[in-house]
């Protein structure tokens, strides 16, 4: 029994299943089932509802594995006959030992591709990346790009490569053959349900329930629909973005899952709100649960049908031949046909399952792939017809497959011969644009649909493909389907011919301005076509002059543009020109001519190639005013344009003029209408021509003397057009650099580009590219001709590596080169001029000597010796003589300069020339008269040399021509040409330098005389400087340089007048004064963590002891500007108000936490610093040190809290108090405002002012400032004083002295606390317990915190005191000695940390005698490397603490330094002495730590020895640094293709982005990666910056090439990535694909931003320049 049809069934093989499951649709619904050995067919029924659609929010995990044991292993073992397993490696065997040729890998959207500009056929022909990485291309000129999706894997196509066709894993020589092996399937009958809403008995379920299934499409925007569900299905935000992406991914998605009543509910409610929105509803349709069910094992079965095909090549045989098996009932098409006929009713998901069967089946094989791409061209017609009416996208559309079949040379050979691939094409251009066509049969797209108007465009493509390879051998059916398309092409092109005609606007300005973006699109479509279309032609004789016949025929064919009148005569200089009369500013006028362009582009091959002889045999004779008609009106109307005659049509018509001549089009516009001018200047009569010139703008009434007017406007209009005018004549004769026109390679024809570009400015070579015009392979010739002609300048740090001109490549520079714009024109004149003035030359910038024409083309010269031109000349400069400014322009003047110049070559060079300019040489003298007389007027000055070059020349000319006689010839060498006309210039130049240089060496004689005398009578001055400065050194010698302890020195680095940026006036840094401050940023950091990926303690607990690890610090940075803290404030408060109205001003600067830009700098900041005076230190203190030992000092301040130590701290009280300092308000007030930030930003906390952590975050930020300070200094080996900026260094002073003030602010008993606190890690304190040992803590900020808090001890109820210097100076010394000890013994500790538990607890001095003996024998180097960092930080902190100045040596090469910082710090030089010194201090110190030990080892637990090695880090601290990148960004990419999404499944594009600081590889910008953050969700990079980076993140888009910069979850800005070309520059979106290198210096760039805490303020300045419309949501990221 065959379930579920109670019609005829069809019997076919198993591989047509998955075709017709999913290639119907509602209504036409599809169930599938199959009847294996009798068993399978119910198996199938039965299972699939009972395994899919079981819920709406399906267990994919579950149904997969049910799905792989009920139905898809039952499968494999009848397919196999056997265990799968034992199948699969008999497979395995038999494909390892027939390799297969082609790879077939379909690419992902995203995904990376190759193309080898050496090898490739065409740019379509790409490899994957593992090809690529094993093929020869990867040592070529090579693309990378990201694919669109849809296409495949190249290698091992033979067609598809010049050479090296097959990578080392898909090369064929290595296989042996071996026959195919086919397994023949059993499956016998599949059942389809056809046209009917109703489930059969068989087909029923017990469960009778349904789907309300939501469609994607293109009209709806993500919000909308996320709007439209959480209205209609009532649900949160949340799971509405779920459904959304799941629509746009897969392409529907079961919303509701319900009785039919309530599905009917939810799709009405879908509708009705979607239509709200816009006119058109969302697509929702109801479906059966079994339905649904068996659809998705439809599409699971694709995955399977898939993998099992690309077992073996018998397999993928079997399958396609069945898919191309014509049909038994003859009315119906075969599988594959019906197959891609149903595409457009398929959803996203479906579509793709299939296009990637087709891919890996039918295209893999060459003669099926040549049966189906018959079939592709057969039904090409309706299937661009079904794309075009769909609203998806063509990368999954079955018409992508296009570029697969098109571009294979030899079948598009054969789908021209065979199926008129062509005229399918264009057949089905022509029907999809049947509705713009006009009365006249011309296009028209006022009103058109974009949209579809794009997607007709597409087809375009279909046909570059199918030309994109010319054929070496023609047959005569291919000749003669060749010319059948280019007639049907010539006719889709008579459409367009005057297309869009307008008419210049009078009076009123035009109201509504025309549609012209389409039709410059269709000629930016057809630029390339039109190019292969004549380079196929060229290709065989015949075939060009049947074409040129064909051209010539449809444009003669074309009477949209007729005359309005009949042709009448114009008369002058005794020339008659017959035709008819035509005004451009009168008469309607187009700018499409593209068969006017196609006959003069096929003309000159037929000029290069020698076919025009035989020419007459096929067309007659031509009427080449005619043709020049046309291209003439074109190129006057870009001239009236020019000339601002058009102004009041807007700005439509200026922008098809830009677009007329700019690179995009001009080849096939501009250029081509130039051509065109050319043959008709070659054929007709030169005075003729002229006066056709001069006809068409509308000049010839002008220089007939015939016309007249006062109005002002109208005068200059008639000047521009004369400029233009003149301008058309200069291209005209002297532009050659056409092959065909001359003799010239389009080698030479790119170096004349290049050559001009590089006169205007020096460029790089991406500008260089977009300047040159590309070819059908998106080629330009650059990298060919490029260092024939330029020097490449590499790149620094920034910006990019530019190309400089040759020095000898200047003589080639035309200053009225045609392809050069106005600006560009000004600008490379300006550049020239400027660059002869630098050497000395003088300013004419004289045209190059061009190439001779071809014969052809000869008689073009002769426009500048006939009549009319002559006559031209002297009615300008006849204007010009009588110093009319409203007659005449300079430009003018300069154009006729040019063309005299030209004119004087060619009669010098070309003999024909110069006999023809005997019939012009009574016009000699007067010629002679007026070039003399422009000498001397006033008003062309600047024009003298080019004046003189000319007068020289026609000097030249005459004299050869009185001693040649007319019918002469001359053999003129180009060179001895320049000379001759230059030497007298030279001489004069060289006279001139001559007496220059002679006038410099006479004065500076006389200098160097007065000097010596000079000195001769001051010599007892110059005497006494050496004793005086000898003496001053010997006393600053005496200055004590030390920082700490009873010789201390003297400050010397007190503040000095400090200057407000903002009001400009100068005050003294003085307690009682009004406060200054300096702008300061705060900022969270891990730039010296040990730990990374740790966070802070959470929010609340004590922050008293940084751990060793520095696992997140808070930085402050300062740009060193200086501002009254009253103008700061009203400056706070105008960015405040004004901010708050500006556009996503939250992006770049963040008002609630205080955030500015600095008003000189534009720095980033949120605080400021107030600046505090040092106090002066000079007394004398070394007789207190005979008192007050260490021993004894450690306990008075470690029992200072009890009654009988009080009276002992009393007697250190007679070493020296004094008062506190009082500051004034407004210092108070700042202080509070600075240390409220840095708690606020350190602890993520609100302010609070009462918090006792307040003083404790001033410390720790001034300790992990000083610290990221050193790493900074250490990693670019730069000494310790002496390197960094005054900024910094005034930075690290004022948050020095801020710190220090911070106990003047609390409560006195909250410091001491923290002092008693801090110190009990050291030496028992009463009453202070759970202290951390010495492991845990980082002693650098122990002493910041103990030094700056230890004050506080001296402080009475009643009065404010503090220590004097006397007894400061001891202090410091005390605690510095003091942690110094417990920091070695910090870092003996960790270097032997898995030992330091046995130690004996016997004696105290015995356990220090045998601790040190036991380790300083093998350890010392390393204690002192370990110790080296923190007293360089020491000595920082106390250098900016008591402005003391270091000795000079530690200004110089920061290495072996120990010593010095040893004297500064007044430490023995031999660090060991303090263990001896203070023997009874270490044994406290082991004490304290063993007591630690035994105490966490009885209380905590017996992890203890385990927690050790956590704690312990090695000395000295690594310094972090961004990871390691590799040299070439290939290996990133391959990285990138092989990430897998942790939290995803699927296939589709992710965003591989690489953190820099950790090397962790996220999943950016996905849904299936976000996280929860603070009770927000974000993305996986923001909530991995949180954790590694604090907040700030650096990270690479791989796929992208780009970085990204992030500073918190609302902000982010994008930074060029440190890979360049090989021509110095970036490559953002991987929009150029040349190949990229890692260059150290931008790495090291960017690692200095990140070590210097500059990414936030990059990011601002990012922000504020690029003026932010629409915001990224950088949480997403």
């Amino acid at each position: 029994m065959i379930f579920g049809i109670k019609e005829k069934s069809i019997i076919f093989d198993p591989c047509i299943i998955l075709f017709l499951a999913i290639a119907t649709d509602v209504p036409v619904l599809l169930m599938t089932g199959f009847v294996v050995q009798d068993t399978y067919d119910p198996l199938m029924y039965l299972q699939v509802p009972l395994i899919y659609c079981l819920e709406t929010e399906p267990q994919q995990g579950e149904e997969e594995q049910k799905v792989e044991q009920r139905l898809l292993y039952p499968l494999e073992c009848f397919l196999f006959g056997e265990d799968p397993c034992v199948g699969l490696q008999k497979l395995q065997q038999y494909n390892s030992s027939s390799s297969a040729q082609q790879c077939g890998r379909v690419f992902k959207e995203g995904e990376t591709v190759y193309s080898c500009r050496d090898c490739a056929i065409d740019p379509t022909c790409v490899l994957c990346i593992e090809c690529f990485q094993k093929s020869v291309h990867k040592s070529h000129r090579y693309k990378m790009h990201a694919s669109a999706g849809g296409g495949f894997c190249d290698c091992g196509d033979l067609e598809a490569w010049k050479s090296g066709p097959c990578c080392s894993q898909h090369d064929p020589g290595t296989s042996v053959t071996m026959e195919t092996v086919q397994f023949i399937f059993s499956y016998r009958y599949m059942l389809v349900w056809k046209e009917t809403y109703e489930l059969s008995e068989e087909l029923k379920v017990q469960e009778d329930t349904y789907f309300c299934v939501l469609y994607n499409d293109e009209h709806h925007s993500y919000d909308h629909v996320i709007y439209t569900l959480q209205r209609a299905l009532a649900c949160d935000q949340n799971q509405a973005q779920i459904y959304t992406a799941l629509i746009d991914k897969e392409g529907r998605k079961a919303v509701k899952r319900g009785t039919l009543s309530s599905c009917q509910q939810a799709k009405d409610n879908i509708r009705h709100n979607s239509e709200h929105i816009i006119q058109i509803p969302l697509r929702v349709e109801i479906l059966h649960t079994a339905i649904m069910a068996h659809q998705t094992f439809a599409l699971r079965l694709g995955a399977w049908f898939q993998k099992i095909i690309g077992y073996l090549v018998g397999l993928r045989e079997v399958f396609c031949q069945v898919a191309l098996e014509p049909a038994a009932d003859n009315n119906q098409l075969c599988l594959i046909s019906r197959l891609m006929l149903h595409d457009a009713k398929l959803y996203k998901g479906a579509r793709k399952v299939v296009h990637e069967l087709i891919f890996s089946s039918l295209l893999m094989d060459t003669e099926f792939k040549r049966q189906f791409a018959m079939k592709f061209t057969e039904h090409y017609k309706q299937l661009q017809e079904d794309f075009i009416s769909d609203d998806h996208q063509r990368n999954i559309s079955i018409t992508a497959l296009s570029v697969q079949i098109f571009t294979v040379p030899t079948l598009a050979r054969q789908l021209i011969e065979e199926g008129s691939v062509i005229k399918v094409i264009i057949d089905t251009v022509m029907d999809m644009m049947m509705e713009h066509l006009d009365s006249n049969n011309r296009f028209q797209f006022q009103g058109h649909n974009p949209d579809k108007f794009f997607r007709v465009q597409v087809i375009f493509h279909d046909l570059r493909y199918i030309l994109i390879s010319k054929p070496s051998v023609w047959t005569e059916t291919l000749r003669v389907k060749f010319l059948e398309g280019l007639r049907i092409f010539l006719h889709f092109l008579c459409c367009m011919q005057g297309m869009e005609e307008v008419k210049r606007q009078l009076g009123q300005h035009v109201e509504v301005e025309p549609e012209w973006e389409a039709g410059l699109t269709l000629q930016m479509q057809l630029r390339h076509i039109l190019a292969m279309f004549q380079d196929w032609c060229s290709s065989d004789e015949r075939v060009l002059l049947l074409a040129f016949q064909e051209c010539h025929r449809a444009l003669m064919s074309c009477t949209n543009q007729p005359f309005r009148s009949e042709p009448t005569d114009s008369y002058m200089c005794k020339q008659i020109l017959h035709a008819r009369p035509y005004k451009v500013s009168e008469e309607p006028v187009s700018i499409h001519l593209p068969i006017s362009r196609l006959l003069a582009g096929l003309y000159v091959l037929l000029c290069q190639t020698g076919a025009i002889q035989y020419l007459p045999d096929f067309v007659d004779p031509l009427n080449f005013t005619e043709l020049a008609e046309q291209p003439l009106r074109c190129v006057v109307l870009a001239a009236q344009v020019c000339a601002d005659m058009w102004r009041r049509n807007g700005l439509s018509l200026v922008s098809q003029v830009y677009y007329y001549q700019d690179v995009k089009c001009r080849d096939e516009m501009f250029d081509k209408d130039v051509i065109m001018l050319q043959i008709a200047a070659s054929k007709m009569d030169p005075n003729h021509f002229l006066m056709l010139v001069l006809l068409r703008f509308e000049l010839f009434d002008i220089f007939n003397d015939n016309c007249s007017s006062k109005d002002q406007e109208v005068l200059k209009q008639w000047n521009r057009l004369t400029e233009e005018m003149l301008y058309l004549i200069i291209i005209i004769a002297g532009e050659r650099y056409v092959p065909g026109i001359s003799h010239v390679t389009k080698e030479e024809v790119t170096m004349r580009e290049v050559i001009h570009l590089l006169c205007i400015e020096p460029m790089a070579h991406s500008s260089l590219v977009k300047s040159l015009p590309e070819n059908e392979s998106h080629e330009t010739g650059l990298e060919t001709v490029i260092s024939k002609v330029a020097i490449f300048k590499k790149p620094g740090v920034s910006g990019h590596g530019l190309y400089e001109l040759k020095k000898e490549c200047l003589e080639e520079f035309n200053p009225f080169f045609y392809h050069y714009s106005r600006p560009q024109h000004s600008k490379a004149e300006e550049a020239q001029k400027k660059r002869r003035t630098q050497e000395g030359s003088d300013k004419a910038l004289r045209p190059p000597v061009p190439p001779p024409f071809c014969p052809a083309f000869s008689n073009i010269v002769y426009l500048l010796c006939c009549d009319i031109f002559i006559h031209i000349l002297k009615r300008i400069f006849q204007k010009a003589a009588e110093d009319r400014s409203n007659r005449w322009t300079e430009p003018m003047i300069q154009r006729v300069w040019l063309l005299l110049a030209l004119l004087f070559m060619y009669l010098l060079i070309d003999t024909d020339v110069f006999a023809f300019s005997e019939t012009g040489s009574r016009h000699g003298k007067s010629l002679f008269h007026f070039l003399t007389k422009m000498k001397s007027l006033p008003s062309l000055k600047a024009q003298n040399d080019m004046i003189m070059w000319n007068l020289q020349m026609f000097e030249v000319v005459k004299c050869l021509r009185e001693k040649s006689g007319p019918v002469a010839s001359f053999s003129v060498d180009h060179s001895k040409l320049e000379e001759s006309v230059q030497d007298k210039e030279k001489a004069e130049r060289k006279r001139k330098a001559e007496a220059a240089k002679a006038h410099r060496q006479k004065i500076m004689a006389q200098m160097s005389a007065m000097q010596k005398n000079f000195i001769e009578s001051n010599k007892m001055l110059y005497d006494n400087v050496p004793e005086s400065s000898s003496q001053s050194d010997t006393a600053a010698s005496v200055d004590s340089r030390v920082a700490v302890g009873p010789q201390q020195g003297i400050c010397s680095t007190d503040w000095e007048a400090q200057i407000c940026i903002l009001c400009q006036e100068e005050q003294e840094v003085q307690a009682q004064a009004p406060a200054m401050v300096l702008t300061a940023c705060v900022q969270r950091s891990t730039v010296l963590t040990q730990n990374r990926g740790k966070t802070l303690s959470p929010k609340g607990t004590y922050p008293l002891f940084m751990p060793p690890d520095l696992a997140v610090g808070t930085h402050t940075g300062s740009c060193g500007h200086v501002m009254h803290a009253t103008c700061w404030q009203k400056y706070f408060e105008a960015v405040q108000n004004t901010t708050r109205n500006r556009l996503h001003a939250d992006l770049i600067i963040d008002l609630e936490n205080g955030e500015y830009m600095c008003p000189l700098c534009k720095s980033l900041c949120n605080t400021v610093i107030p600046l505090i005076p040092v106090e002066p230190s000079n007394e004398s203190a070394e007789i207190v040190g005979q008192h007050l030992t260490l021993e004894r000092w450690i306990q008075i301040m470690s029992y200072n809290n009890s009654e009988k130590s009080q009276a002992e701290f009393r007697s250190i009280l007679s070493f020296g108090v004094q008062e506190s300092p009082k500051f004034s308000r407004s210092i108070t007030e700042m202080l509070g405002v600075c240390a409220n930030t840095v708690h606020r930003v350190g602890l993520q906390t609100a302010p609070n002012d009462l918090c006792p952590y307040v003083p404790v975050m001033s410390w720790n930020t001034c300790a992990y400032t000083i610290q990221a300070t050193d790493n900074m200094l250490q990693e670019e080996g730069k000494p310790l004083f002496g390197s960094l900026q005054n900024r910094q260094l005034s930075g690290l002073k004022a948050l020095v002295q801020f710190s220090a003030a911070q106990r003047l602010k609390s409560s006195q008993a909250v410091i001491q606390k923290h002092f008693a606190d801090m110190l009990a890690v050291l030496v028992p304190v009463p009453n202070v317990e759970n202290t951390p040992s010495i492991l845990e803590v980082d002693f650098f900020h122990l002493l910041v915190g103990l030094d700056l808090s230890i004050p506080a001890l001296y402080q009475e109820a009643a009065v404010d005191l503090q220590p004097s210097a006397v007894s400061s100076a001891y202090n410091h010394l005390y605690l510095l000695h003091l942690l110094t000890m417990a920091h070695m013994l910090q870092v003996l500790l960790a270097s032997h940390g898995k030992h330091t538990h046995t130690l004996p607890e016997s004696d105290a001095t015995l356990k220090c005698n045998i601790f040190i003996a036991g380790v300083t024998g093998f350890c010392v180097e390393g204690v002192k490397r370990g110790v080296l960092p923190f007293l360089r930080c020491a000595a920082l902190f106390f250098n900016c603490l008591t402005g003391v100045p270091p000795p000079e040596e530690l200004s110089e090469s920061p290495e072996s330094q120990l010593h010095l910082l040893c004297s500064y710090l007044s430490l023995p030089s031999n660090l060991f002495q303090l263990f001896q010194d203070h023997r009874d201090v270490v044994t406290t110190l082991i004490k304290r730590y063993k007591s630690d030990a035994h105490k966490k080892k009885n209380n905590n637990n017996n992890c203890y020895i385990n927690a050790i090695s956590h704690l312990v880090f090695r000395y000295p601290h690594k310094r972090n640094r961004l990871i390691d990148l590799p040299e070439d960004y290939s290996v990133l990419l391959n990285q990138a293709s092989h990430f897998k999404c942790p939290n995803s499944s699927d296939d589709e594009r992710k965003h591989p982005t690489l953190c820099l600081l950790c090397g962790v590889m996220l999943c950016a910008q996905s849904p299936c990666c976000q996280e929860q953050l603070n009770g927000e969700e974000v993305g996986a990079c923001t909530a991995h910056a949180a954790i590694c980076g604090a907040g700030v993140g650096m990270f690479l888009r791989v796929r992208e090439c780009e970085i990204v910069l992030m500073a918190s979850k609302t902000r982010g800005s994008p930074y060029p990535a440190p890979y360049l070309d090989d021509y110095g520059e970036t490559d953002p979106q991987l929009g150029r694909g040349n190949p990229l290198h890692l260059c150290p210096e931008r790495y090291r760039k960017l690692l200095h931003m990140w070590q210097q805490h500059c990414v936030l303020e990059e990011i601002a300045r990012s922000l504020e320049v690029l003026n932010v419309m629409f915001p990224f949501e950088w949480q997403m990221l």
